[in-house]
Order: structure tokens, then C-alpha cells, then sequence
């Protein structure tokens, strides 16, 4: 049993069937957001049971885990995202988790307004999220892989301090990056009108822009006192 539900606030469900929950890649959850979709469901095998030696349904897990921090981190209620594991004998079971998730979906509203997010900011955040994927998928085979295949391995990792540092200096600050260099493809901005766009610290803009600038992605126009694209 492995797939992603894709939940409209009517309640209206469509199911994408993949051989593997360990298929189911973080473009697939981003996306299916980005297309305005208020919830994600993932259903897999049960952890441990896996028909594959693979035992891909850890990489879901592993994958679910990421997702949920990059929805926190650009607005979104990770509440919207949710994995579960069982058999294929336990339509009861799934039968009653499917409807907890979609009356939970359903209270939260249509994606974006309990978020306070209009259209359009969430096109453009969940876009960010989505260039970034390759290089996502590198730093987490590099970095953020759990040496030790268990639930409890799993957990501990990915709600750890660790963890959140990791993902602030690997997945965050780029991911901050990215947006500052999608709005600067529309016009040059100051340091000001980029903290406001993004609804970020001032200095934490500077922080950003100075790095920017030492890898020449960015320079900083004297005359007009504001950033541009290099």
C-alpha cells in the first residue's frame, strides 16, 4: 500500500498509486500544494514490513519530515501534511485516519487562509521550495540520512536540535536566498523593501545579501541605494 492523497477543502479526494511510498519525492508533496491542494496525505506500507529490501518507506518518512520543515519555515500549517503506515487489511483503520485528516483539513480552510497567505506569496514560496529540490535531495543523501532504519531513530533525529541546525545553515538560509534572488529578477530592491516583501529582520536581509554579494550573485547598486541581480 503506498500513495499521496491530494485533499481539496470539499472534501473531494484524488489518489496518486506509486509502487512505493519511498517514491512519493518531495517535489511530488510540494507540488501538489503549489497546485492548491489544502492537504497532503501519504500512506505507506507498515515501517519494518516493506516488500522491498530497499525499505523505502523510511525514505517517505525521512522526506515527510523535511517537507513539514520547509512548510513551517515558508507559512504553511504542517498539519496540512501527514504519513501514515499500515497494511493493506486495515481499510477500517485508514478509513478513520483519512476522515480525522480531512476534518482537520477542513478546519484549518482552504490553503493559505489560516496562514494569512494570499495566492500569490504562496505561488512564490512554494516555487522558492521547488528550485530547490535537486539540492535538497543532495544535502539530504550527504547529511541528513539516519544511519539506523527505525521509527524511534527517526524521530529522534529529525526533532532534534541538531536536526534544526542542520536545516537552518543547509536548506533555510537557502531557501531565504532563493527568494530574495526571485524578487531582485523583478527589480531592484533596498535592504528595507526586501525585509518587507519577505517579512523578515532587516539584518537578517543584510546577513543574507553580504553572502550574496561575496559569491557574486547579488551587488549592491551605491547610486541607487538598493540591490540587484549581478
Amino acid at each position: 500500500m503506498a500513495g499521496v492523497s491530494r485533499l481539496q477543502y470539499a472534501n473531494e479526494m484524488r489518489l496518486i498509486r506509486v509502487m512505493c511510498s519511498g517514491r512519493v519525492d518531495l517535489e511530488f508533496i510540494l507540488r501538489a500544494f503549489s497546485t492548491g491542494q489544502d492537504g497532503v496525505f501519504i500512506g505507506g506500507c507498515k515501517l519494518n514490513e516493506c516488500n522491498y529490501v530497499t525499505h523505502g518507506n523510511y525514505d517517505a518518512l525521512g522526506n515527510t519530515y523535511i517537507a513539514k520543515k520547509i512548510l513551517q519555515r515558508i507559512g504553511i500549517h504542517t498539519e496540512r501534511l501527514r504519513i501514515e503506515f499500515m497494511s493493506s487489511g486495515d481499510g477500517m483503520q485508514l478509513a478513520g485516519i483519512m476522515d480525522g485528516f480531512s476534518e482537520s483539513v477542513k478546519t484549518l480552510g482552504p490553503l493559505g487562509s489560516s496562514e494569512g497567505l494570499d495566492r500569490k506569496t504562496l505561488t512564490f514560496k512554494l516555487d522558492t521550495a521547488r528550485k530547490l529540490v535537486p539540492y535538497i535531495r543532495l544535502v539530504e543523501r550527504e547529511r541528513l540520512r539516519v544511519p539506523s532504519k527505525s521509527k524511534a531513530a527517526y524521530e529522534n533525529f529529525f526533532t532534534s536540535d541538531a536536526f534544526n541546525r542542520l536545516f537552518d545553515e543547509l536548506i533555510g538560509d537557502s531557501l531565504t536566498a532563493g527568494q530574495i534572488t526571485s524578487i531582485l529578477s523583478e527589480r531592484p530592491r533596498s535592504t528595507a523593501e526586501i525585509a518587507e516583501k519577505l517579512q523578515l529582520n532587516p539584518s537578517e536581509v543584510s546577513r543574507h545579501m553580504k553572502r550574496s554579494s561575496q559569491h557574486g550573485l547579488v551587488r549592491y547598486d551605491v547610486d541607487k541605494s538598493c540591490y540587484t541581480l549581478a
